[in-house]
């Protein structure tokens, strides 16, 4: 039986060996979640033409999505303190019903406080849950995140695909009928991870105002890293699909474009953690966000069949990365992991909010090529930063 207290057997240190039952739990959880919480992309198109928004009211509502995010780094304090176990069961489940609805909202209010609700589920996911990975990862921390963050690469490929099939077997009104696939996987996580614990199980949890010194020398480069790749994410991840529709592509090529993308990354995120165990952090990041620009900027310039090994390398470059820098910041604060998971997704998540909203709205008034060229040189200026991370062992 869950309780908020942890035994003295619980509360001593972290085991060095690799949990992998419940890393793959809990990367399950990860990919149902961020299945539904890929709609909202290849949705956009229909959302656009329904109500009849522009690209930066389009991109707006990504800010309503994301807004939540913001308490993540109190959530994630909350989350070494008492067990919030039951944020990651459910938040599948919630997240699910309220995605599988946005395409019914009547008005753009309405849409808007559909995704700023959807938003606090995915943030109450989202900041105890990694933190959980590296508690059961061991020493193998690059690995675990690695197989979480590629569960949510894998959720993100198979949303689009998923709801773009809904659209095309019931149309707008028949999805609400995916939200099972969420429920029930709530249900079942609520089995599997009964005699989990959501702390951050370690002898002693540093204040939050002592790690002040350390969040300055880890999070000021991660801050300036996430500002430059947010840029790339938003115009892949957001307006992908709107970009091609607008070269004539149709919504279910567009769509399928945008799961080779999360595909690709499923196997960036998939390696890219494990290779800096034994490569280095620093050195692993600076070969994905270094060719990352240069790949996007090749991908608007590209026509016809050129652009889906692009997609593919730029899956491989952009996404990979999450999960190395999941590790930096753990490895660093190993006493305080869901307060500093939660800093770090609060910033990734604000700074993609603002990438959004500025892609959005050049793209309205130069267009996404143009738009997408200007994210390129942005993420490019940002490469230097990585040199400044602090410094780790490899294995």
């Amino acid at each position: 039986m869950a309780t908020n207290t942890l035994s003295s057997a619980q509360t001593q240190t972290i085991p060095d060996e690799f949990q992998a039952t419940q890393v793959i739990t809990i990367a399950g959880a990860h990919f149902v979640h961020d299945t539904f919480s890929a709609f909202a992309a290849p949705l956009l198109p229909v959302i656009i033409e329904k109500l009849s928004l522009s690209l930066t009211a389009a991109g707006a509502l990504v800010v309503f999505l994301q807004a939540p995010v913001l308490l993540s780094p109190f959530i994630g304090h909350l989350a070494d303190r008492v067990s919030l176990r039951y944020f990651v069961v459910f938040a599948p489940a919630v997240t699910a019903v309220l995605m599988s609805l946005i395409g019914l909202a009547p008005s753009y209010p309405a849409l808007a406080a559909l995704l700023f609700v959807t938003g606090l589920s995915v943030a109450c996911f989202h900041a105890p849950a990694p933190a959980m990975i590296g508690r059961l990862s061991g020493t193998r921390l690059g690995t675990g995140m690695s197989i979480f963050m590629a569960a949510g690469e894998l959720g993100r490929t198979a949303g689009p695909l998923l709801v773009v099939t809904a659209l095309a077997l019931w149309s707008l009104e028949g999805t609400p009928r995916l939200m099972v696939l969420g429920v029930a996987t709530s249900a079942v996580l609520f089995w599997r991870l009964r005699g989990l614990s959501g702390w951050t199980e370690t002898a002693a949890r540093s204040p939050f105002r002592q790690l002040v010194p350390t969040l300055k020398r880890v999070f000021l480069p991660i801050l300036l890293i996430l500002a430059g790749r947010a840029f790339l994410e938003a115009a892949l991840t957001t307006y992908l699909p709107t970009f091609l529709t607008g070269r004539g592509a149709t919504l279910w090529l567009a769509g399928s474009a945008l799961s080779i993308l999360e595909l690709a990354g499923v196997i960036g995120a998939l390696t890219a953690g494990t290779l800096s165990d034994h490569l280095g952090r620093r050195q692993v990041l600076l070969v994905s966000l270094g060719l990352a620009p240069l790949l996007l900027w090749a991908f608007v310039q590209a026509h016809d069949w050129l652009i889906f090994p692009l997609l593919v390398a730029l899956g491989l470059a952009t996404l990979s990365t999450t999960p190395v820098l999941l590790a930096v910041v753990q490895e660093h604060l190993p006493t305080n992991r869901a307060a500093a998971n939660g800093v770090f997704m609060a910033m990734a998540f604000s700074t993609r909010t603002i990438a959004v909203l500025a892609i959005g709205f050049i793209g309205d008034t130069a267009g996404l090529p143009a738009a997408f060229l200007l994210g390129a040189i942005a993420a490019f200026a940002i490469v230097p930063v990585i040199l400044w991370l602090p410094s780790r062992t490899t294995g």
